[in-house]
């Protein structure tokens, strides 16, 4: 059965606030022609709405500017699941240590991966897929500006890597996390084109910025259902030992996801309304296959 997320393959339409600020900018335009003495009024209104624009990009667990899976939807919640999520890979001296470790305590997860290191790597991408993991995308080159990129922009990075996923792997992915999570409005319907999900977390370790692993495993700590929780095999902050911090916490986690009875599994899995696995897009035959994904950046 193929997933069905709320937010996904669907025609792009506004979320309320980009809606709101489309009709003030229309609206203003429109004003000013008629009163053009107002505006004093309407530069003030303007510049206060793009500072909300900006505050909400800012914000990567916010769905003011579109639909984002923060969460997973009550029925993986119910079936006691949860998705452990790994940017910024793959690297090759860490990514197969963390499928170790995933495999020796009978966990699946979903790599947001970067399009150049796919590139790079693409048999171990195939690895981690046929270790029943799902590959995402996170970009092509994981700029730190990328909130800041034009449409134009966003679309090459989202669509490069859809189609560097798509040569390692015959098909290309149907979620996508922004690098950092930050984002602004024109990400939504360039998604919306590529036919891919936005996905943020629930809490997230900081195992990218902080090499103790002391306080990245307590930031994790207690895993719920329903949870989305994000670690680094790719760019991993190493400890004091130089140790991946990754690697310290996973086990722990680990532990503590069978010990509250919770199954973790790959993100589109927990998005069929019924147990099952997900069929692969190129089956689905939806907007994320490679025809539609790889294909849509020549």
């Amino acid at each position: 059965m193929s997933p069905a997320p709320p937010f996904s393959w669907r025609r792009w339409s506004p979320a309320p606030l980009v809606g709101a600020s489309l009709g003030l900018h229309a609206g203003g335009l429109a004003a000013l022609a008629a009163q053009p003495g107002l505006w004093p009024w309407l530069a003030g209104g303007l510049l206060a709405n793009h500072a909300l624009l900006t505050a909400a990009g800012m914000a990567p667990r916010n769905g003011w500017l579109g639909a984002n899976l923060r969460r997973l939807p009550p029925a993986g919640a119910a079936r006691r699941q949860i998705a452990l999520t790994f940017d910024d890979g793959p690297d090759p001296a860490v990514t197969p240590a963390v499928l170790d470790l995933l495999e020796r305590h009978g966990a699946r997860a979903s790599f947001f991966v970067i399009g150049e290191r796919a590139a790079r790597h693409p048999a171990l991408l195939r690895e981690m897929r046929r270790r029943g993991h799902s590959i995402e995308n996170h970009t092509h080159t994981h700029p730190r500006h990328f909130a800041a990129l034009g449409p134009f922009g966003m679309r090459r990075e989202v669509l490069s890597a859809q189609a560097a996923i798509g040569a390692a792997l015959g098909e290309a992915p149907r979620l996508f996390r922004a690098p950092m999570g930050l984002r602004s409005p024109l990400l939504d319907p360039v998604l919306a084109g590529a036919g891919l999900g936005l996905v943020s977390w629930s809490r997230r370790g900081l195992d990218g910025a902080s090499g103790d692993a002391g306080r990245v495993a307590a930031r994790l700590a207690a895993p719920r259902a329903g949870e989305i929780l994000l670690l680094h095999d790719g760019n991993a902050r190493r400890d004091a030992a130089g140790r991946p911090v990754v690697l310290a916490v996973l086990p722990g986690l680990l532990g503590a996801v069978a010990a509250a009875g919770l199954s973790a599994v790959p993100l589109p899995e927990t998005l069929v309304p019924s147990p099952g696995p997900a069929v692969p897009a190129a089956a689905a035959g939806g907007r994320g296959s490679p025809a539609s994904g790889a294909g849509a950046s020549s």
